[in-house]
């Protein structure tokens, strides 16, 4: 079916993008290659997959193609796999399907648009765009496996491109590059030289498992014959993930792992993976530098790619990593599946769930490694994807000996030492005798929670304290795990009881004698406050400020609460507990104002800056900044 020509303008993501390729000062040019040919891959791999059930589709001898022609200055990457319709190109190359790209791409600004390096940009997915860092024009032909229709499309990178009909005699894609003059100062070098194009692939993408081949003049067999023009296979095909670990090379493993993940930095770690026994499967697992600008996102492309026997069957297999270790890359070759599975039978699959076991098991031992000796790793590791990994103390999926190993891998920041994280293996071993808890305190930054009232008597008796900053942290810590059967313990919620069971008893009756001592004040401010406030108490837990705002046992504390409301629910309303300080010289004074005249005007402002000063310490926001202001007036008004 005879279509018209069209002119489409490029979606206002995609422009930015071009954008960038096309001004790109960045120095390793050579990865184009590399991305096209993996496009490449994928269109082999994905029409090797439908041929298993639509058997008319051609999938005998798939290979790709490098065309190099000097005299036009072109370049061509030919493949025979799957092809597009032309919506399909429209689709895959005129726009961005990631969620949160134009957010991300409107927070930078110029200088950090022209200083980003085109990593970043394959994190949208849209690799074909960094041909346009060596070429000024880019004209794609292609047809889609069964279809007798082939499409033509070209850009030339300025924010548009053209799309039409085009003769093609099989199913396939050739992207032709018509190439900027060569400048090897600037990393641009001559892409028609078949000594570059084989450096290149041999460099970059040795061991996608298709052939990629090229025509090469070599000498005749004798010296006398003439040169013979012939095809030469640029790579190995020996898939990384079935040779022996001693026989790849670390930047073999880096760039299989730009192949599969299409991102341009170096992974954090590499985990090779052999599982043997009932089944037979290999896998080849990496943990990133960097997290995805979409790792929060519900529409983030997460899984394994899963092939069976070599043959690719899936790109995105989430059934092989539950969702708190959606982060890690890689591919899984199953041995023993069958090539018909569909996502229902992988949900149910036993061997599936036996993989996905094993693998975990295989990334929680290595991050442990990492965390016992590769402290710096770790800590970027930590710094990327930590709240993410929490999030696997939630989930319903992960078994008790998982959710152990997740929390030997936490870390926090601590009241012992202000500059370093501490494991909870690490604060275990640096209990106090009789010390039956591990105490912690959520809050928005470790600035924030060090500031906090809370802390004054556990640092006063020694005692330390972690300092959790993740919103996560408040729903998984919300179900009071233990680690080595100590309870995390809350200190902002309940009350505190500190030291051996001598100094418990002691400071119990000294308490009691204090809150009988002032029974009637705190009766006085409970009234005062009761629409704010469930109780109001002394405290066990301050040695400076005069009040601080605490939990009780049970409820959700405030963040908690906060947080919910912000996700759209409505959870009941929870008064917090005020407590003062017994030892503060200003509880005295208002009980001998309050012993002298109970109905007193200033009593009742005291008991409202009371309240807002521990609103200020705890959170720093007041409820009612108006009616703080009206108190504290007041008050300076009777002082006069």
């Amino acid at each position: 079916m005879n279509q018209p020509t069209e002119r489409h303008e490029f979606q206002a993501e995609v422009k930015q993008l071009l954008d960038l390729m096309v001004h790109s000062l960045y120095s390793d040019k050579d990865i184009f290659l590399r991305e096209l040919v993996s496009n490449a891959s994928d269109a082999l791999d994905k029409l090797r997959f439908e041929q298993l059930t639509r058997t008319e589709l051609d999938a005998s001898d798939l290979h790709i193609r490098l065309e190099a022609d000097r005299a036009q200055r072109t370049l061509s990457i030919s493949d025979n796999g799957i092809g597009m319709t032309r919506d399909e190109v429209i689709k895959n190359i005129g726009t961005i399907a990631r969620s949160g790209t134009r957010e991300f791409l409107s927070s930078l600004d110029e200088a950090q648009k022209k200083a980003m390096p085109p990593e970043l940009i394959g994190q949208f997915g849209v690799g074909f765009y960094s041909a346009f860092m060596v070429a000024d024009k880019i004209t794609l032909v292609s047809r889609r496996a069964g279809q007798p229709d082939a499409t033509h499309w070209e850009s030339g990178g300025d924010g548009a491109y053209t799309i039409g009909d085009a003769e093609r005699d099989r199913a396939g894609t050739t992207v032709t590059l018509h190439l900027k003059p060569a400048d090897p100062e600037h990393g641009l070098r001559d892409y028609t030289d078949d000594h570059v194009l084989k450096d290149v692939v041999k460099r970059y993408s040795d061991f996608v498992t298709y052939p990629i081949r090229m025509q090469r003049w070599r000498d005749g067999d004798k010296p006398s014959d003439p040169k013979v023009l012939e095809d030469e296979t640029l790579n190995s095909m020996k898939a990384i993930w079935d040779r022996p670990k001693g026989e790849v090379s670390d930047p073999e493993y880096k760039e299989s792992y730009r192949h599969i993940a299409h991102d341009w930095t170096d992974p954090l770690r590499t985990i090779p993976v052999k599982i043997e026994g009932t089944l037979e499967a290999y896998a080849l697992l990496y943990i990133p530098g960097k997290a995805p600008f979409d790792l929060y996102s519900a529409e983030m492309k997460r899984g394994l790619q899963l092939y069976v026997k070599r043959v690719f069957v899936m790109d995105e297999c989430k059934e092989l990593m539950p969702p708190h270790l959606r982060f890690i890359k890689g591919v899984v070759d199953a041995h023993d599946l069958s090539l018909n599975v569909s996502r229902e039978i992988l949900q149910k699959d036993r061997q599936i769930q036996v993989i996905r076991k094993q693998l975990i098991k295989k990334v929680l031992a290595t991050l442990e490694d990492a965390k016992r000796d590769k402290p710096d790793d770790y800590l970027a590791f930590w710094a990327a994807f930590g709240p993410v990994l929490k999030e696997g103390l939630l989930s319903f999926d992960a078994q008790d000996k998982d959710k152990d190993k997740l929390l030997d891998l936490v870390i926090a920041a601590s009241t012992h030492d202000p500059g370093k994280l501490a494991s909870l293996d690490d604060y275990v071993g640096r209990m106090k005798d009789g010390q039956d808890a591990i105490y912690f305190l959520t809050g928005p930054s470790r600035d924030a929670i060090a500031r906090s009232p809370l802390l004054e008597g556990f640092t006063a008796k020694g005692y330390e304290v972690l300092l959790f900053t993740d919103p996560i942290d408040e729903l998984w810590l919300e179900r009071a795990p233990t680690f080595k059967d100590k309870q995390l313990t809350s200190i902002g919620r309940g009350e505190v009881k500190l030291g051996s069971d001598d100094d418990r008893k002691k400071a119990a009756e000294a308490l009691e004698d204090k809150q009988k001592e002032y029974h009637d004040l705190l009766a006085f401010f409970r009234v005062q406050l009761q629409d704010e406030i469930k109780e109001v108490r002394l405290s066990s837990r301050l040695t400076s400020s005069p009040v601080c705002l605490v939990s009780d046992e049970h409820d959700l504390s405030p963040r908690m609460q906060k947080m919910l409301e912000q996700l759209g629910q409505k959870p009941p309303k929870i008064k917090p507990i005020l407590e003062l300080n017994p030892t503060h010289d200003l509880l005295p004074k208002l009980h001998a104002l309050f012993a002298a005249n109970k109905a007193d005007p200033r009593l009742a402002l005291y008991a409202q800056i009371l309240l807002g000063q521990a609103h200020l310490a705890d959170s720093g926001q007041l409820p009612d900044p108006a009616a703080f202001s009206r108190a504290l007036g007041d008050l300076m008004l009777h002082g006069v």
